[in-house]
Order: C-alpha cells, then structure tokens, then sequence
C-alpha cells in the first residue's frame, strides 16, 4: 500500500464544550495519511487515476470550516468517514490538534486510525 499525505492543513471552525469556544472560530491543524494504490496514476501519468489530494483538502476545509463541533473526537470521526467513503479509501490515520487549547503545551488533540491497511 503507499500513502498519500497532508500535513499541516489550518482551518478555521467552532470546536469546544466551553461557553467561550462556541463564540469564537478556532484554528486547527491536520495530518492525514491515506492508503492507496499510486501505480495506473504513475504508468499513465494521469491524474484520474490518483488520489487527488488537493480535493480532499477542499471537502475537509468545506466540512470542517462549516460545521460546528463541541468535541474533537467527533470531528475526527465524521471527517474520517468522509474521506474513506466520498474517495475510497480503505486506511487513513488521521491526527486533529488543537493548537493553544492548554497553557504550555504547542497542541493537544487526537490521532484516529481506520480501515485495514493492505
């Protein structure tokens, strides 16, 4: 299986359980690694055979940027989902940080992984 990344994606969203979260849109940072199969996109040269992921981007930063999440692990969740149904994809590991939520410390967040990895 090789692996197509993103590392590093900022978007802006609702994300927290404290009154003051839900006022204010917060920062958060994604990596992605998702599992695939590189080899028609690199014999033909030809990106309809490859994971595109300037699109994944954009539907992450559609659906994160537009929803609102009281939870991180939720949005891991839903944004996981996503990704394997809407581009096929059978293995991803996903990390969510949450740059600033907790004095002294660069991030916090969670790190998922999903699907069986061939």
């Amino acid at each position: 299986m090789d692996i197509v990344y993103i590392n590093d994606l900022k978007i802006d969203t609702i994300i927290g359980i404290y009154d003051w979260e839900r006022q204010v849109r917060q920062t958060i940072s994604l990596d992605l690694k998702m599992g695939t199969d590189i080899r028609k996109a690199a014999e033909t040269d030809d990106i309809q055979f490859a994971l595109n992921y300037k699109a994944v981007s954009k539907r992450l930063i559609d659906f994160i940027g537009g929803s609102e999440f009281l939870l991180i692990e939720t949005m891991a969740e839903q944004a996981a989902e996503i990704v394997r149904q809407e581009f096929n994809v059978p293995w991803l590991w996903l990390r969510i940080g949450k740059p600033g939520a907790i004095r002294g410390a660069r991030d916090v967040g969670i790190i998922i992984e999903r699907g069986e990895r061939g």
